[in-house]
């Protein structure tokens, strides 16, 4: 497939300098040798116009087929992840719609008025139907998906907090991602960069004289219970980052000096999304594939076989390790959830003394 590509794209870049080698020469008019296209030319560029039509319909179908990740849609484990997903799929059909309507007059339009000897074109100095036309009914089409793209964000930015949300702390630094909860308290303490104390294992700014962030829990993985409302605050160290949970259907941006929040409700385990059809078959192709380059894998320090994890990622190009900066992401039941908890040191029982 990658062989193809390429020689697709060779293919279309010297049929861009052929062209344009062409309109450098139509354009030297006045001179004595100036060509002048035949009728023959603009019959050939018609049926190639019709040709391209063709390519343009049967590329978006393998494309689709072939490439299209479009099982991911079932995967979604929030519970706004459906709205989602309905959103991206109501968008690609119109603009799937739309674009397949537009290429074919837009090629057949080239094709039916071809440039003919003695043939002169019809033109129209304005035509108010079909000006409103094309107005109103992508003002009307965007106007639906914008409004319904705005009731899913609002509820995913506007947790209520009276429902007593889990609250998770999300801190980013190149090129780690730490996690801080409120312990017994739900309450996060008070933090600010300028307080970071390597010295003293304060790792994240806590102010120590807080009496909230004395019970607060910092750790390296995340863990959720599943059914429950979280909501996370976010506070990068650094640069501009971006909390990314792609299967919870979730992003932020983590901005330096600031707090930014989301929220959602997770609804599959990590052991129920393992059982998941789609999950299974990803993961049984990226275990071949690993297999076929044990010798890289290894090399890479990674383990052999690959198992489903949900990931957090930062989705902002952030430095040369961008690509290596994640934290897996753990959903299990409460009851697992507060045995995890319990097994987790306090930052008042951190500190370096």
């Amino acid at each position: 497939m990658t062989a193809f590509l390429t020689l697709i794209i060779v293919l279309f870049i010297a049929v861009a300098i052929w062209q344009m080698v062409k309109i450098f020469d139509l354009a030297q008019v006045g001179s004595s040798n100036s060509p002048v296209a035949t009728d023959k030319d603009n019959t050939i560029n018609a049926y190639l116009m019709m040709g391209f039509l063709v390519f343009i319909y049967a590329i978006t179908i393998i494309s689709f087929w072939y490439l299209g990740d479009l099982p991911l849609m079932s995967n979604s484990a929030s519970e706004h992840g459906p709205d989602i997903d309905n959103l991206m799929i109501i968008s690609m059909i119109v603009i799937f719609i739309v674009q397949t309507i537009t290429q074919f007059l837009l090629h057949y339009f080239a094709f039916k008025y071809k440039g003919e000897k003695g043939k002169q074109a019809l033109f129209y100095a304005d035509n108010n139907t079909l000006e409103a036309i094309w107005t109103f009914v992508p003002v009307i089409v965007l106007a639906g998906l914008i409004i319904y793209g705005l009731f899913t964000w609002t509820a995913i930015m506007n947790v209520d907090e009276s429902e007593d949300p889990l609250i998770v702390e999300l801190y980013a630094q190149q090129f780690s991602w730490k996690a801080r909860y409120g312990g017994a308290d739900n309450t996060l303490g008070l933090a600010n960069v300028r307080l970071i104390d390597i010295d003293r294992a304060n790792i994240l700014g806590l102010d120590e004289a807080d009496p909230n962030a004395q019970d607060d829990v910092i750790t390296t993985e995340l863990h959720l219970p599943v059914g429950v409302p979280v909501l996370f605050k976010m506070r990068s160290q650094d640069v501009l980052h971006s909390a990314y949970m792609p299967h919870f259907r979730a992003q932020m941006n983590c901005v330096p000096g600031m707090i930014t929040q989301f929220g959602f409700t997770p609804t599959v385990t990590t052991k129920d999304m393992r059982q998941n059809p789609d999950i299974q078959e990803k993961v049984a192709n990226i275990n071949a594939l690993r297999l076929e380059n044990k010798e890289q894998v290894e090399a890479r320090g990674q383990e052999l076989m690959y198992e489903f994890d949900y990931l957090l990622l930062c989705n902002k190009i952030c430095g040369k390790s961008h690509y290596n900066m994640q934290m897996k992401i753990i959903v299990e039941t409460q009851e697992e959830y507060d045995a995890w908890m319990k097994e987790q040191k306090l930052f008042k029982d951190s500190l370096t003394k």
